[in-house]
């Protein structure tokens, strides 16, 4: 292998062995598993149960066989439902992460106002050291 090879295959194991990159082949690859449980969650559970009523009015038993000539709009109407399932899914999480992270400062706030730093609770011990001996100094 030449010099050239040995460097590009170095830099490449250096970009892949990246946090970011591996965490994002993670996120890929979780996305895409979400994705088809939420296709299975509109087709077999959110088509069946608020659309049966439009699709028996429509005299068609499955969604996809809603076409007008040759355009499918119930396969659109599908992928429609399936991008604000995932939509709402993602602003769920989304939410409950911000909460978390708000309350996780707010507590961390609570714990470093509750813990004096060190150099004040030195300069209150050497204030009340002094007030005591001005008090023993004027008794005599």
């Amino acid at each position: 292998m030449t010099r050239h090879a040995t460097s590009f295959f170095a830099d490449f194991q250096k970009f892949i062995s990246q946090g970011n990159v591996v965490e994002l082949a993670v996120a890929v690859v979780i996305g895409g598993a979400f994705g088809k449980i939420v296709e299975s969650f509109v087709a077999d559970i959110i088509t069946p149960a608020l659309l049966a009523p439009a699709l028996k009015a429509a005299k068609v038993d499955d969604l996809s066989n809603l076409t007008a000539g040759a355009v499918k709009y119930g396969l659109f109407l599908a992928a429609v439902l399936n991008f604000i399932v995932i939509a709402f899914s993602i602003f769920l999480i989304i939410r409950v992460l911000e909460s978390a992270k708000r309350r996780l400062v707010r507590q961390q706030a609570e714990v470093e106002a509750a813990v004096p730093e060190p150099l004040l609770l030195s300069q209150e011990r050497l204030t009340t050291a002094v007030e005591r001996l001005s008090q023993v100094m004027e008794s005599r």
